[in-house]
């Protein structure tokens, strides 16, 4: 009798365990602070323009002399770049211009003539110095049909020649540009060349303007020659 009342404690115990089911699974979450400052950090860091973020200036104190703050940087892949000061503008450059076009060149006794296809006009430099010298721009206004060169005009040399089409009309035409380049010394020859125009913004009233920006160009034999705007002058490269 007392075996068969404990074996029914047994049984009802057992059937109370199966309806409450599986004990409940405990999950333990863990939180932590975002690092102070870290989100207003990548924003400043995304408002700097490209060509600044490698730079920052310092600020100075007393007679000019730089000093500097210790910035730490949370503990990411990339290293955040303060903001510049309020109400301080800083220089950025829009990218440069970069293709391929084709050109004419002629080499004179004192500079050269080149012909730029995409524009038609005719770069004259001028030799003044050690890899420099002025720069003037002329319209080509050589047509199909003009005299392409006088035969009234002889070089007093052999090695001399008188330029022809295009760079023949402004030489003869032009004075200046004959009396400062002299005599061709080589025919005029034609390729495909690299050219790269490179603009500037300078900070006027308050905004950026447009400045005179360069112009870099390749010979046929690779030497490579700056055109100032600025200046009205070329160096080479």
């Amino acid at each position: 009798m007392y075996r068969r009342a404990w074996l029914c404690v047994m049984l009802i115990g057992v059937l109370v365990s199966a309806c409450q089911g599986p004990p409940p699974t405990q999950i333990v979450l863990v939180v932590t602070a975002t690092p102070a400052g870290f989100a207003a950090q990548a924003i400043a860091d995304t408002a700097i323009p490209l060509p600044d973020r490698a730079q920052q200036a310092s600020p100075t104190t007393g007679a000019g002399t730089a000093t500097s703050t210790a910035v730490s940087s949370p503990a990411v892949a990339t290293t955040a770049t303060p903001a510049p000061l309020s109400g301080t503008p800083f220089f950025t450059q829009p990218t440069p211009t970069v293709r391929q076009i084709q050109v004419a060149e002629q080499i004179f006794e004192r500079g050269r003539m080149f012909w730029l296809q995409p524009t038609g006009q005719i770069w004259v430099l001028v030799v003044t110095g050690a890899g420099s010298g002025d720069w003037f721009v002329y319209d080509d206004l050589f047509q199909e049909g003009d005299l392409e060169s006088d035969p009234g005009i002889v070089p007093p040399d052999d090695a001399l020649l008188q330029p022809i089409r295009g760079f023949g009309r402004l030489w003869r035409d032009n004075s200046e540009v004959r009396e400062l380049l002299g005599w061709a010394t080589s025919d005029e020859f034609g390729f495909v060349t690299s050219y790269e125009y490179h603009p500037t913004l300078r900070y006027e009233g308050g905004r950026f303007v447009a400045a005179p920006g360069e112009h870099v160009m390749h010979s046929l034999y690779g030497e490579g020659f700056r055109f100032i705007e600025e200046s009205g002058s070329w160096r080479l490269n």
